[in-house]
């Protein structure tokens, strides 16, 4: 093995050592924050494996919009971009933020995943009606395709 390739492979294997730290923090938090679908929040995605999507930062955060409330404490939930992307697995929106700024963002409808809210750090926003609709019917023609 080259130099580069073990010093790229010891680079993964120390952020997945500083995520667990931080999972592990996530794990002991009580975290009494309320949610709703369409809200848009911060949250721990973590460092996951291969073509999966990734947190950034010490959080290892990214955004996330809600797209169903499950219980009390789960919710499935489909990660953001600001790299926006075309085609089927993919929803660009824009959206105001908590201090007025417009954003816009892509939702990464193949990373649907359900989420446990002690993950969840910030809301940043909420969808609006419109754009939340469009992207649902874009997750059930993915995950549900005609017969």
């Amino acid at each position: 093995m080259s130099d580069n390739i073990v010093k790229k492979v010891c680079k993964e294997l120390e952020e997945f050592d500083n995520w667990n730290i931080v999972k592990k923090r996530t794990q002991i938090t009580n975290n009494d924050v309320g949610f709703k679908e369409r809200d848009i929040y911060w949250l721990r995605l973590g460092k996951n494996i291969g073509s999966e999507e990734y947190g950034k930062g010490n959080e290892y955060q990214r955004p996330v919009v809600i797209i169903k409330k499950l219980t009390s404490e789960l919710f499935f939930g489909i990660p953001l971009s600001s790299v926006l992307k075309s085609g089927s697995y993919f929803y660009t929106f824009s959206y105001q933020d908590k201090k007025g700024k417009i954003r816009t963002n892509c939702a990464m409808i193949l990373q649907l995943k359900a989420f446990d809210k002690k993950r969840l750090m910030g809301r940043i926003g909420m969808m609006q009606k419109k754009d939340f609709k469009n992207m649902h019917e874009k997750v059930r023609e993915l995950f549900i395709p005609p017969l």
